[in-house]
């Protein structure tokens, strides 16, 4: 079973909280890799919010290729950060030879584009670039967006956090937002891409469990937007599914969770708004979920929020304080993290609602 976990402050947050949420649960994963996205940056980026960095790991070929392909684009680099490695003997991560954070300005012929044009153009750049890079391995393109970066390789969780210095707190790499996992997928091949949490256009998404409509997911979403790529783990259904219906189709997210684990039809015959769900379980059956699963995700807006299977197979809890939120699967990892909170208001999430936490810490339950 995977772990996986997500912190929200008001005040920027180091990944080596991260690595602390998810190494108190190391006992339920493989030690086979770590990765994170962070929204809402501080430290060197804070003053580059409204820029996009790209966050990739490749080869000199491949960030020299990368780089041509920016500057081609038009895109000009304004910051560079280069994370200090520390290769010791005997460390268990399959490294690579680069890894780069670089903010771009945008191209000039589109300074004053609309921002869904900048939106399409950093989607469309980032896979371009995914795709020239992929021969050969010669790198991995994990986000191209503004105030995001996404850090993943494989490994021992412990030895990439001694790799990357990420167990000791700086002020240089931290965000107000964090989603981590420390596991690959053990369905499929382990490859960088496969690793939690997903990200595209502003959304972020992981998830402890499987999902055993996966092809059926995946046929159907091929045909939907040209992001829906890969497929590497049948979690990336679920990230494609929330993008389609927040972003593509513009509903609030408490649909999404009718989306994913409609209501039985008996339940939905006693609704008042019987027809709307009963048109959404029609239309877009084909992005119904099954099997046991927590999901975490992030929003644009950085609206941190999660929600269960219809049957609460996969364990998720919630554990607060005045200025800092942690999901967890489980609450030892927040018993490292916010060990001085009020342990009587953890909230256990049900399988029929969402949890939400807004940017003020607000903490929302909407029941399905």
């Amino acid at each position: 079973m995977c772990r996986i976990g997500a912190i929200k402050s008001r005040n920027f947050v180091h990944p080596s909280q991260a690595l602390l949420l998810m190494q108190s649960q190391q006992k339920g994963h493989d030690n086979s890799g770590f990765a994170m996205v962070m929204h809402d940056l501080g430290g060197i980026f804070a003053h580059h919010k409204h820029l996009p960095t790209l966050s990739m790991a490749c080869t000199d070929e491949g960030l020299k290729l990368a780089e041509d392909m920016l500057h081609a684009a038009g895109f000009q680099r304004v910051l560079q950060w280069v994370p200090e490695t520390n290769p010791q003997p005997g460390l268990d991560i399959n490294a690579m030879p680069n890894y780069v954070f670089e903010t771009f300005d945008y191209p000039k012929y589109f300074k004053s584009a609309t921002q869904q044009e900048k939106e399409n153009l950093l989607l469309d750049m980032r896979l371009k670039l995914r795709a020239a890079l992929e021969k050969d391995e010669q790198g991995f393109v994990y986000s191209f967006w503004p105030d995001v970066a996404t850090l993943k390789e494989i490994g021992d969780p412990r030895d990439i956090g001694t790799y990357f210095n990420l167990h000791e707190p700086d002020g240089k790499f931290t965000a107000r937002v964090i989603t981590a996992q420390c596991r690959q997928n053990t369905n499929y091949d382990i490859v960088r891409y496969a690793a939690h949490p997903f990200f595209l256009q502003g959304y972020t998404a992981l998830a402890n469990g499987e999902n055993t409509f996966y092809l059926k997911n995946v046929e159907f979403q091929r045909k939907l937007h040209p992001g829906y790529i890969g497929f590497e783990s049948d979690s990336q259904c679920f990230l494609y599914t929330l993008h389609y219906v927040h972003r593509e189709l513009g509903w609030p997210l408490s649909y999404y969770k009718h989306v994913i684990t409609p209501l039985p039809f008996e339940e939905l015959e006693q609704r008042d708004d019987r027809e709307t769900l009963l048109a959404i379980r029609q239309s877009l059956a084909h992005l119904e979920i099954n099997g046991p699963n927590t999901i975490i995700g992030v929003l644009p807006d950085s609206t941190l929020f999660t929600c269960c299977d219809a049957k609460k197979l996969r364990p998720i809890v919630i554990g607060r304080t005045e200025d800092t939120v942690v999901f967890s699967s489980e609450v030892c990892g927040i018993n490292e993290v916010l060990p001085d909170r009020d342990w009587e208001c953890d909230i256990y999430p049900n399988e029929r609602e969402i949890v939400t936490v807004g940017n003020e810490l607000e903490v929302q339950r909407w029941k399905q």
